[in-house]
C-alpha cells in the first residue's frame, strides 16, 4: 500500500513538473526574444554609425585633396556650399540642423505627440547623413559624432516601433528608453568608445529627464559599442598615448589647461547658445534672423579667411591634426586652437548639419600645443595635449565626466584617467562662469519650444477640420431663415 500511493501520485507529479517548466520556458523565451530585437536594434546602430564613419572619412579625403590641387578653392566650396546646405536643411530636414544631441535631449523631455516624433523623425535623420557629408567635403569644420546621436536615436526608435507593429513590442521600453539607447548607442559606436556610450547617456542624457536605466537599456548601448570593436577592432580613435604623468608639478599643469580651456571654452559655449544675431550691431540683427541662407554665405567666406591663415588646416573634423598634436607635433601656425575654436563656431552659426565634439577635442589639442610650446622643456607637450583636450570639451559641454572617459578611451590613456577628470571637472566650474547652463540642454529648450508649437498648431489645425462641417451648415442654413 505505501509504494502504490506515491505511484499513483507521480503522473500528477510528472503533469505539474512538466508545466511549471513550460512556464518557465515561455518566460525564458520571452526574455531571450526581448534581449535578441534589442541586440538587433544595436547591431542596426552600430553598423549605420560604421557606414557613417566611413562617408566622413571620405569627405574629409576629397577635400584635402581638391584643396592640394587648387588651395583657392576654399573661397568658392565653403559660402556656396553653406548656403546651400542651410538652404536644403530648411527646406527638408529643419530638425537635422546642428549636432542632433539637442535634439534628442529635448524628445526625452516630451510626450509622445507628433512635434517629439519630428524630432527624432527617420527621415530628418537620413537627411543629417548626406547633409553632414556634403558640409565635411565643402571644408565646414563639424563632426559626425553629434549626428550619429541623433541618427542612432531615429533607427532605434523605428526598429522598436516597426517590431510594435509586427505585434511582437520590445515590453518594458518606453519610446524615452529606445531614444536613449539609441542616442548613446550611437556616440560609443562613432568615438569606438563603449563605456563612453554608458557614461553619455547617464550624464548627460539623464540630465533633467526620468528616464528609466533598465539594464537592458545599458546593454544596448554597450553592444552597439562592442560590435564596431568587434568589426574595425579595439583600435583608440586618436591612437594610444605614449606619455606619462609628469614626474613634478602635475596638478598645476592639469589646473592651467584647465583653466585655459575652461575660459576659452567656456567663451565657445557661450557664443554657441547666442547665436551669431547676438554679436553683431543691432541695426544688423533683424537680417542676420530674416536670411539665413546668405548669412551661411557670409560665414562661409569667414571660414575661408580662417582657413587662409592656417594653411586650410583647420577644415573638417581635423582628426589628423589633433593626432600630431598628441604624438608632441607642433601646430603649422601660431594660435591653431583659436583659429579651430573660430571656425567651429562659424560652421555651426551657418545651421548646417555638424557637430562639435571632434572639433572640440582638436581644439583643445590646439590650445594645450600652445601652453606646451610656451613652456618649453619643463612639460612633456604632449601630457598637456591631452589634458586640455578632455578639458575644453568639458567647458565647451559641461559633462566633465563624458569628457575624460572619451578621451581615455580615444586615446587608449587609461593611466591618465585620474589627472583628466581633475583637469575636466576644473574646466567645467571655470566654464560655468560664462554661462551657468550647458549649451546642449540650452538648445535643446529651442528645439522643445519648436515641437510644443508644432503641437499647437496640429491640434489647432485639427478643431478647424472639425468645425469646418458646422459652420458650413449654419451658412446654409442662414440664407434660408433670411428668405421671405
Amino acid at each position: 500500500m505505501s509504494l502504490i500511493a506515491p505511484l499513483r501520485r507521480l503522473p500528477f507529479q510528472a503533469r505539474r513538473a512538466i508545466r511549471r517548466k513550460a512556464r518557465q520556458l515561455r518566460r525564458l523565451s520571452r526574455k531571450t526574444l526581448q534581449l535578441t530585437l534589442l541586440l538587433g536594434g544595436a547591431a542596426l546602430v552600430a553598423l549605420v554609425s560604421l557606414g557613417f564613419a566611413r562617408l566622413a572619412d571620405l569627405a574629409i579625403a576629397l577635400n584635402g585633396r581638391w584643396l592640394a590641387a587648387l588651395p583657392w578653392l576654399g573661397w568658392v566650396l565653403l559660402p556656396f556650399g553653406l548656403a546651400l546646405i542651410r538652404w536644403a536643411t530648411l527646406r527638408y530636414a529643419p530638425n537635422a540642423a546642428g549636432s542632433g544631441i539637442p535634439q534628442v535631449i529635448a524628445s526625452l523631455s516630451l510626450p509622445p505627440t507628433g512635434g517629439r516624433r519630428q524630432l527624432t523623425s527617420l527621415v530628418q535623420a537620413l537627411w543629417k547623413i548626406p547633409l553632414t557629408f556634403a558640409g565635411l567635403v565643402f571644408g565646414a569644420s563639424i563632426g559626425r559624432e553629434g549626428p550619429s546621436v541623433q541618427v542612432g536615436a531615429a533607427v532605434m526608435l523605428t526598429w522598436g516601433n516597426f517590431w510594435k507593429k509586427m505585434g511582437v513590442p520590445l515590453k518594458g521600453f518606453h519610446a524615452s528608453e529606445l531614444i536613449a539607447a539609441g542616442a548613446a548607442g550611437g556616440l560609443a559606436a562613432a568615438f569606438n568608445a563603449p563605456l563612453a556610450g554608458v557614461i553619455f547617456a547617464i550624464e548627460e542624457l539623464g540630465r533633467g529627464t526620468a528616464l528609466r536605466w533598465q539594464r537592458l537599456v545599458l546593454i544596448g548601448v554597450l553592444a552597439s559599442g562592442f560590435l564596431v570593436v568587434a568589426l574595425v577592432g579595439n583600435n583608440p580613435y586618436f591612437g594610444t598615448f605614449s606619455g606619462h604623468s609628469l614626474a613634478h608639478n602635475m596638478l598645476a599643469w592639469t589646473l592651467v589647461c584647465g583653466l585655459a580651456c575652461g575660459v576659452l571654452g567656456g567663451i565657445f559655449s557661450h557664443a554657441l547658445g547666442k547665436g551669431p544675431a547676438a554679436f553683431v550691431p543691432a541695426r544688423w540683427r533683424g537680417w542676420v534672423r530674416r536670411h539665413p541662407v546668405q548669412l551661411a554665405f557670409v560665414l562661409g567666406l569667414g571660414l575661408a579667411a580662417v582657413g587662409l591663415y592656417t594653411h586650410n588646416t583647420v577644415y573638417g573634423t581635423g582628426y589628423a591634426h589633433a593626432s600630431q598634436a598628441l604624438a608632441g607635433a607642433s601646430p603649422e601656425v601660431a594660435g591653431f586652437g583659436v583659429a579651430k575654436l573660430a571656425a567651429t563656431l562659424a560652421s555651426y552659426w551657418a545651421g548646417i548639419p555638424g557637430g562639435i565634439f571632434t572639433p572640440a577635442l582638436t581644439t583643445g589639442a590646439g590650445i594645450g600645443a600652445e601652453i606646451g610650446r610656451l613652456a618649453g622643456s619643463a612639460a612633456d607637450p604632449r601630457v598637456l595635449v591631452l589634458l586640455s583636450m578632455a578639458a575644453f570639451l568639458a567647458a565647451a559641454t559641461q559633462a566633465p565626466l563624458t569628457a575624460s572617459v572619451v578621451v581615455m578611451e580615444m586615446t587608449g590613456s587609461q593611466p591618465m584617467l585620474f589627472w583628466l577628470l581633475v583637469g575636466s571637472l576644473f574646466a567645467s566650474v571655470v566654464s560655468r562662469q560664462f554661462g551657468p547652463h550647458a549649451f546642449y540642454h540650452n538648445a535643446a529648450g529651442r528645439y522643445r519650444h519648436r515641437a510644443i508649437e508644432y503641437d499647437q498648431a496640429q491640434r489647432a489645425k485639427a478643431q478647424a477640420q472639425r468645425q469646418a462641417p458646422a459652420q458650413a451648415a449654419n451658412q446654409a442654413v442662414s440664407p434660408e431663415r433670411a428668405s421671405p
